[in-house]
């Protein structure tokens, strides 16, 4: 039988873990505590096929910042969470992030119905937000920094472009909430302008199947152009229900504004390749901050992952955000809010830069056109541009009246409710 150690020893040992696990403690809390950030993005409904890719596109340049040191030398903690496709489950979950979570910043949304939704927690908090989708414009707020392109840098390029070169007779279709709902009407009064014809226009509920009336519609029409700003799963049966009607992209080409490389991937290009698309950024771009950039999302999502424009704008966001708060020194929202508006980025798609007046990144125009492996070939680009968020022809307060509008007709939300089944 083995002999009792001394008491002496007995004590020392005791008193030697006691200092051990003291000390342990110490370091612990001495450690900074992590930089919480929220990430919401519809993971179910019909907005998820688009949503997924962004929300991972955010996490990756999260997960890069912690590589490189953190924040302040702080971990970046992501909160996520669901919107559900769904503008009053969006500002539900933001509030949740923002009062329980005590995030510092929101990343996310890709509805206009979603974002417009959150504003109002978003500006209570004074919390930055950075929102990656290019959107309707009409815009001006001191805590939103819009990543992705206004009308002037995307959807009415498009329509010069088109006007000159596929047809003035279009037809406007898309998903019957604010964003598709304004850029009719932008498009309606630049078509006035470049001597376009509005063929025809109809809208269909966020989700909807029931596609046939419309694409009838436009058979009967003879449009030389369709402008898509349908979102979400629709784009499905829209398209097919095209191809099964005989038009062809050969015959009357579609132009998207919110169809993309993670949509082709999802659906199959099939019923899409010759169509087109207008974004900034395309996965085929040229450029080693573009390869290095998809290489590194393949790495952390698989092989055969696909990039985006959404997906690039939610990367750019984290890391002007990341600059924001390095320069300020502090996570403090108006601190950041100060100093984002001195940020630029090399992205993948270029070097961006925000707008110190009105918060919005300098886009490059761009179109592209579908090819069956679904990416696309760039047809044609134009110079690097700034944002004009109220665009000529009405007056702030018009455009405001306008959208105020709508949202009023629609009960006091920003998309038209789904009667029915969708």
């Amino acid at each position: 039988m083995p002999r009792p150690l001394p008491r002496w020893l007995t004590v020392l040992a005791a008193l030697s873990a006691v200092a051990v696990a003291a000390g342990a403690v110490a370091a612990w809390r001495s450690r900074p505590r992590p930089l919480r950030v929220g990430v919401l993005h519809s993971l179910t409904g019909t907005m998820a096929v688009s949503e997924v890719p962004v929300q991972q596109a955010t996490l990756l340049a999260i997960e890069e910042l912690n590589a490189a040191g953190g924040v302040l030398g702080r971990r970046v903690e992501a909160q996520t969470a669901d919107s559900a496709s769904d503008g009053s489950t969006a500002l539900r979950e933001a509030q949740r992030l923002i009062e329980q979570e005590q995030v510092r910043a929101l990343f996310g949304c890709w509805t206009s119905a979603c974002r417009r939704s959150v504003r109002p927690a978003v500006e209570r908090a004074h919390l930055p937000y950075f929102y990656p989708l290019q959107y309707e414009g009409l815009e001006d707020s001191s805590y939103i920094v819009h990543c992705g392109a206004t009308p002037n840098q995307q959807i009415l390029p498009a329509v010069d472009w088109a006007v000159e070169h596929l047809g003035k007779r279009v037809f406007l279709v898309g998903s019957d909430y604010i964003f598709p709902r304004i850029a009719g009407q932008l498009i309606r009064d630049h078509l006035e302008v470049v001597r376009g014809q509005l063929a025809g226009e109809e809208y269909l509920p966020l989700g909807a199947t029931d596609v046939q009336a419309v694409v009838e519609k436009i058979a009967a029409a003879k449009p030389d152009v369709i402008f898509n700003t349908i979102n979400g799963g629709t784009n499905v049966a829209f398209f097919h229900a095209l191809r099964a009607a005989g038009i062809a992209s050969a015959k009357v080409p579609a132009i998207s504004f919110s169809l993309a490389e993670a949509e082709l991937q999802s659906f199959g290009a099939a019923d899409f390749a010759g169509d087109y698309a207008a974004w900034s950024y395309f996965q085929s771009l040229p450029g080693d901050a573009n390869r290095d950039f998809v290489e590194r999302y393949r790495r952390r999502y698989g092989a055969g992952a696909v990039t985006d424009d959404p997906m690039e704008a939610a990367y750019l966001g984290v890391h002007l955000w990341a600059q924001a708060v390095e320069a300020a020194g502090t996570d403090e929202p108006e601190a950041v809010m100060a100093a984002v508006r001195a940020q630029a980025f090399p992205g993948p798609e270029g070097m961006v830069y925000v707008d110190p007046k009105t918060l919005h990144l300098w886009k490059t125009p761009r179109l592209g056109r579908i090819q069956p492996d679904g990416q696309f070939e760039v047809v044609w680009s134009d110079r690097q541009t700034p944002a004009a968020p109220f665009p000529l022809g009405r007056s702030k307060l018009g455009w405001a009246q306008l959208a105020d509008g709508l949202y009023k007709g629609w009960g006091n939300a920003w998309s038209a409710p789904v009667r029915g089944p969708p």
